[in-house]
């Protein structure tokens, strides 16, 4: 991977929709040639999908939280989880606590009741997020 590569994938970080045309002219390059970069970084799985950022807030989830986790059913903790719309992250971790948990809920209430239903499993520590500083940042920011 290249600067040119670097500088491509930046652009498709911050607009995954900019067209093909307005990407080849902000590298000066021409589209087959970018057209050609794009399909090698898929095919290398630097690029692993395009997607749509939705906005928590606009769909009614207000509360946003990370949880610690404790629990010594890890496949039963991973099914309940993954069936669990409202964790929407999760991540083995190591130390006291065995995986970290991000979740959207639309209250504190339907939080709280979510950990309620998790409790079967272990035990939590609770951070609530007061405010997003920054999210997604782009991998490649460093190197470019």
């Amino acid at each position: 991977m290249d600067q040119i590569d670097s500088k491509i994938l930046s652009l498709m970080h911050e607009n995954a929709r900019i067209p093909i045309s307005e990407m080849s002219r902000m590298i000066a390059m021409s589209q087959p040639a970018v057209t050609e970069r794009l399909r090698k970084l898929e095919e290398q799985g630097i690029i692993t999908a395009y997607r749509v950022q939705l906005s928590p807030q606009k769909l009614g989830l207000h509360t946003t939280a990370f949880v610690m986790f404790k629990t010594n059913s890890c496949p039963d903790f991973i099914k309940f989880c993954e069936a669990s719309p409202e964790i929407v992250g999760l991540y083995r971790t190591s130390g006291e606590y065995n995986f970290l948990m991000k979740v959207l809920t639309e209250t504190t209430e339907s939080l709280a009741s979510l950990l309620d239903k998790c409790n079967v499993f272990g035990f939590s520590s609770i951070l609530i997020v007061l405010s997003t500083v920054f999210e997604d940042k782009n991998l490649l920011s460093r190197d470019i």
